[in-house]
């Protein structure tokens, strides 16, 4: 009897593992298409224009003046005194 249950189990996991794998087969996807030469000369013109762009713009706020500065602390001093208010 135990036998019997056994070979039956067996065969139920056989078929299930087959039918998984017959499943993912139908699922695969067609390979990508290669890039036409016109793509990929317009990708490299437009990633060498944004790095262009990048480098024409600075990454880093410029460095402000003493008068500019003092006048920054003297607008954040009277905003501070009006929420105060």
């Amino acid at each position: 009897m135990k036998t019997k249950v056994l070979v039956f189990v067996l065969a139920m996991a056989m078929g299930l593992a087959f039918a998984q794998q017959k499943g993912g087969k139908s699922e695969r996807r067609p390979p990508p298409q290669q890039m036409k030469q016109e793509d990929r000369q317009r990708m490299r013109d437009d990633m060498r224009d944004a790095y262009r762009d990048r480098q024409a713009r600075p990454d880093r706020p410029r460095q402000m003046s003493p008068e500019e500065r003092e006048k920054l602390r003297r607008d954040i001093e009277d905003a501070n005194r009006q929420l105060r208010k």
